[in-house]
C-alpha cells in the first residue's frame, strides 16, 4: 500500500463504508425476483425498484457534495450512515403492509444515505496516501466493495428467496387464517435481514462519531461545477459510470431469471459438483436447501458473479500499479464484451459460468474510471466526485432500458445492448491508455 502510517486506521475504516454499501446493493437485487412474482410485475416494471435506488444518486449526489462541503466529510458520513439504517427500517412497514410504493420509498432513502457515503468516500481513499497510488487504492477499498457484494447474494437467495411465492390469484383463495400466516411469513422474510442491517449501520456511525479522521481534501473547494463541466475527460468519465453501473446492476438484477429462462435448474440438481457448491454456502449460512425454491438455488450461484468482483479488485490493485489503468481498463472491457456473446451464443453450463465470469473483469472498472476522471483536475475534486456519483443513476436507466427489450425480444437482444456499454468503457480505457494517473 505504501501509505503513510498515520492514514492506515482511516483508510481500514474508510473501507468498510465500501463492504456496506456493496452489501447492500446487490442484496437490493434480490428483492427484485421476490417483488416481481408478489406484484405479478413484468421485467421492466421490476426494475422501478434499481430506478428508486439508483435515482437517488441522479437526485442527490450534487446536494450531496454542497452538504459535505457545509458540514465536513466526517459529520457527513455520519448523516450518511443514519439516512441508510432510517431507509432500512422503513422495510419493517413495507414489508407488513406490502404496498409497493413504501418499498420504493425506503429503496430511495436508503440510497439516499448510500450517496453521501460515495460522495464523500472515493475521493477521500484517492487521496489517503501517495499520489501515484490512487487508483490502486481506490481498487483495493473496492475490493471490499465486492466482499460485500459476494456474501449477499447468498444471503438475498437463503435468507429472502428460499421459500415459494405465491401470486396474488393464490393468496386470494386461501382462507382468512392461512393468508394471515401467510403473509406474517412473508413479511418476516424481508423485515429480518434489513433489521439486522439498521442495527450494524447504527454501530457503524457510533465509530464514525468517535473517530479522528485527517483532513486531506479542501472541504471549501474554490472550483466550481460550471469548471468541471468543461473538463472534458471528467464527463466522459461521467458517461463512463454511467454505463459500468447500469451494465454491471443488468446483468446481476438478471441473472436467477436468465437462469431460470435456460432451464438451469435441472443441470444444477443433476451436477453433483454444484449441489455441493450450493449446500456448501447454505452451510455457512446456517441454512438448508430443503424445501427451498428454485430461485433460491439459482441465487446462490448469482455469488460467483459478485466474488469474481472482489478477486478481480484485488489483482487489479496489483496490476493498476505495473500498468496503465487505461490499459488495464480496454483489456478487461474487451473480456466483458467476449464473455457476453460467449453466454447468448452458447447453452447450459457454458453460457451460465462465462456470464457469471464478466463479475471478474466488471472489477477494476468503477475506481479506475474514477481516477482516470479525476487525474490532475485540483481543487475541483470535491465536485467531480459528485458529478461522478451522479452517474450512478446508471444502475436505473439501463437496466430499465434492459428489462424492457427483455419483455419485448428476450435477453439474447438485451445482453448485446449490454455490450455496447462496455464498448464505451473499452474506448474511454483506449483514450486514457497512456495516461499514468499521478495527480489523484
Amino acid at each position: 500500500m505504501n501509505q503513510p502510517k498515520s492514514y492506515r486506521s482511516s483508510f481500514i475504516l474508510l473501507t468498510t463504508l465500501f463492504f456496506l454499501w456493496g452489501f447492500i446493493t446487490v442484496l437490493v437485487d434480490s428483492l427484485i425476483p421476490r417483488l416481481r412474482e408478489l406484484f405479478t410485475l413484468t421485467y421492466a416494471q421490476a426494475v422501478l425498484v434499481q430506478f428508486a435506488f439508483f435515482g437517488a444518486y441522479f437526485l442527490l449526489s450534487i446536494p450531496a457534495s454542497y452538504i459535505l462541503s457545509k458540514i465536513g466529510y466526517k459529520k457527513g458520513i455520519i448523516l450518511g450512515l443514519l439516512t441508510m439504517a432510517a431507509g432500512c427500517l422503513l422495510f419493517y412497514p413495507a414489508a407488513s403492509y406490502r404496498v409497493f410504493g413504501i418499498f420504493m420509498l425506503a429503496y430511495f432513502i436508503l440510497a439516499g444515505g448510500m450517496t453521501i457515503l460515495q460522495v464523500a468516500a472515493n475521493p477521500f481513499v484517492a487521496v489517503l496516501g501517495s499520489e501515484d497510488g490512487a487508483s490502486s487504492r481506490l481498487n483495493l477499498s473496492q475490493a471490499f466493495n465486492s466482499l460485500g457484494t459476494a456474501i449477499a447474494p447468498a444471503v438475498g437467495a437463503l435468507f429472502i428467496l428460499s421459500d415459494t411465492i405465491k401470486t396474488e390469484d393464490q393468496i386470494a383463495a386461501l382462507t382468512e387464517t392461512a393468508k394471515e400466516t401467510y403473509l406474517a411469513s412473508e413479511a418476516s422474510a424481508v423485515q429480518m435481514p434489513f433489521l439486522g442491517l439498521a442495527l450494524f449501520i447504527g454501530l457503524i456511525a457510533v465509530i464514525f462519531l468517535f473517530a479522528k479522521l485527517p483532513k486531506l481534501i479542501n472541504e471549501t473547494s474554490t472550483g466550481t461545477y460550471v469548471e468541471a463541466f468543461k473538463n472534458k475527460n471528467l464527463m466522459l468519465g461521467v458517461l463512463g459510470i454511467l454505463f459500468y453501473v447500469g451494465a454491471e446492476v443488468s446483468i446481476g438484477s438478471f441473472l436467477v431469471n436468465y437462469f431460470q429462462e435456460m432451464n438451469m435448474i435441472p443441470l444444477i440438481r443433476e451436477s453433483n459438483a454444484l449441489m455441493n457448491i450450493a449446500e456448501t454456502v447454505a452451510v455457512v449460512f446456517f441454512k438448508s436447501l430443503d424445501g427451498a425454491d428454485d430461485k433460491a438455488l439459482l441465487g446462490i450461484f448469482v455469488i460467483f458473479y459478485w466474488s469474481g468482483a472482489m478477486i478481480g479488485r484485488f489483482v487489479g490493485s496489483y496490476l493498476t500499479r505495473i500498468m496503465k489503468p487505461g490499459k488495464v481498463l480496454g483489456i478487461f472491457a474487451t473480456i466483458a464484451i467476449t464473455l457476453i456473446l460467449i453466454s447468448i451464443s452458447t447453452t447450459g453450463l457454458v453460457s451460465m459460468w462465462s456470464i457469471l465470469a464478466v463479475g471478474l473483469f466488471n472489477s477494476i472498472m468503477f475506481p479506475t474510471i474514477f481516477t482516470l476522471s479525476i487525474d490532475g483536475i485540483g481543487e475541483l475534486k470535491p465536485k467531480a466526485s459528485g458529478l461522478l456519483c451522479t452517474a450512478i443513476v446508471g444502475g436505473a436507466i439501463i437496466p430499465f432500458v434492459c428489462g424492457s427489450l427483455i419483455d419485448l425480444f428476450g435477453f439474447k437482444i438485451a445482453f448485446i445492448f449490454i455490450t455496447l456499454c462496455y464498448s464505451y468503457i473499452l474506448w474511454f480505457g483506449y483514450r486514457n491508455s497512456k495516461k499514468i494517473v499521478s495527480h489523484a
